[in-house]
């Protein structure tokens, strides 16, 4: 039996592929450098070898995928060109492999990881399915119907898929170390749309989306009653969101989730829309109601009277639906900030769109822009949005403690960077309190 050997296995998108090789009989090992990323523990748990970088890691037989962040000039890449070995990068990879499937392919600027979790969640209660999630969950069974995953427009890696299925969340500016403009990223979506063989899913509210053009069925979601699948009367309850769904203008049936905010709606919407496609009964799609959220998605933690929130937002549109999910779960406590940018370029690119997104909360603190090793930072600082917010503080890891004053607050800890590593200092800054505390008592 071959071995694949991944570099790069603690990135998300590797580790989920990794989890699905693994579980589909395969044997798995992987390198990456030795810094600990909260993708581990699961790799870990299934016994698969991690192993730090090393050009003798790459032996005779081996099958390698290489993560898309490593240059072509990285050791273990050489030698496994070197020896001749069998070599894809990841998306190559994930384009030959998905072909065995009914493949459902999730893709847009915002939403794809949280949209694929809970389109997995659904048909994972009812089929045998394999799924990658961006968050570094996967899943194989040898014997699956559907293989749901992410597809990252990102240097328009996507272009290496030819999915069944497509659902299109969004259209947006991002990535604009790659991107020049929205009419460069809505050719990239047009270009996946060209290569999709049964149907596209796409978000009608969307003006981008609207113009999508495609040889197969377009079937469109959203607010609006242009759409052939609507959510309508949304109302917020106790553990969540709860709305009508009409396909065509006729009601369908009522559904609820555990999430807040309309971007979340717009998800599941998405993944009832898909499961009709397929004729699968609106009871099975009651599933919704238990999904249990993806990793770094609004991952809550309550201390005290406080509610710590880990999410990924990096974006300005991000940002907004993150902070509008808090206001309304938590409609009684201030929401308090702490927001890592990640890029210099997307920082650079969306200042002011930054500042105007992080006004809506109660209370802002920045950290240093976490960078990219592609990049060059040039003379831009944390302090040049610092400027543009009115009332914000500057937050390393050596004051952390003066998020202690925002007691009953809700700490939404945003970024794609190592945000995490403040929202640990703040609970180890809580845990001495405390232990100091009981100590004088």
């Amino acid at each position: 039996m071959a071995t694949y050997h991944f570099i790069g296995i603690k990135g998300t998108g590797m580790s989920a592929l990794a989890h699905i090789l693994h579980d589909s009989g395969e044997n798995v090992q992987g390198s990456d450098i030795e810094k600990r990323f909260f993708t581990q523990k699961s790799l870990e748990d299934k016994n698969i070898p991690i192993f730090p970088f090393s050009d003798t890691n790459i032996k005779k037989g081996f099958t390698v995928i290489a993560g898309n962040a490593f240059p072509d000039d990285h050791p273990e890449i050489k030698a496994a060109l070197d020896q001749g070995l069998t070599f894809y990068r990841y998306h190559e990879f994930l384009g030959e492999w998905l072909k065995q499937f009914t493949s459902i392919a999730v893709t847009g600027a915002h939403g794809k990881t949280s949209t694929t979790g809970l389109l997995a969640h659904v048909l994972d209660q009812s089929y045998p399915i394999s799924y990658l999630i961006g968050d570094g969950t996967g899943k194989g069974h040898v014997d699956s119907k559907y293989f749901v995953f992410e597809a990252c427009e990102y240097r328009r890696h996507f272009l290496s898929y030819e999915p069944d299925y497509a659902i299109m969340t969004n259209v947006d500016f991002d990535h604009p170390d790659y991107f020049t403009s929205i009419d460069d990223v809505f050719d990239a979506f047009q270009s996946m749309a060209e290569r999709v063989k049964k149907g596209i899913i796409a978000c009608g509210d969307d003006e981008q989306l609207q113009q999508i053009q495609a040889k197969v069925p377009v079937v469109y979601y959203g607010f609006s009653s242009t759409n052939d699948f609507q959510a309508q009367n949304v109302r917020e309850t106790e553990h969540g969101t709860e709305f009508d769904v009409f396909v065509r203008n006729t009601y369908y049936d009522t559904f609820d989730i555990p999430m807040y905010g309309d971007h979340n709606v717009l998800n599941a919407l998405s993944v009832i829309a898909i499961c009709h496609y397929e004729d699968i009964k609106a009871d099975n799609m009651k599933a919704l109601s238990t999904f249990e959220g993806v990793k770094r998605r609004f991952t809550e933690k309550k201390l005290g009277r406080q509610v710590l929130v880990d999410d990924y937002a990096h974006h300005p549109r991000e940002i907004a639906a993150t902070i509008e999910s808090a206001r309304k779960k938590y409609q009684d406590k201030p929401i308090t900030v702490i927001f890592q940018p990640h890029t210099f370029t997307r920082t650079r690119t969306f200042l002011q769109e930054f500042a105007d997104s992080l006004n809506l909360a109660d209370h802002i603190y920045l950290c240093d822009i976490f960078g990219s090793a592609r990049e060059e930072s040039g003379k831009l600082t944390i302090y040049d949005l610092q400027e543009l917010i009115e009332g914000s503080s500057i937050l390393d890891l050596s004051n952390t403690g003066v998020l202690m004053e925002h007691q009953d607050n809700v700490l939404l800890f945003m970024g794609a960077g190592d945000i995490q590593k403040f929202q640990e200092s703040y609970e180890n800054q809580l845990q001495f309190v405390s232990s100091h505390r009981v100590k004088k008592a």
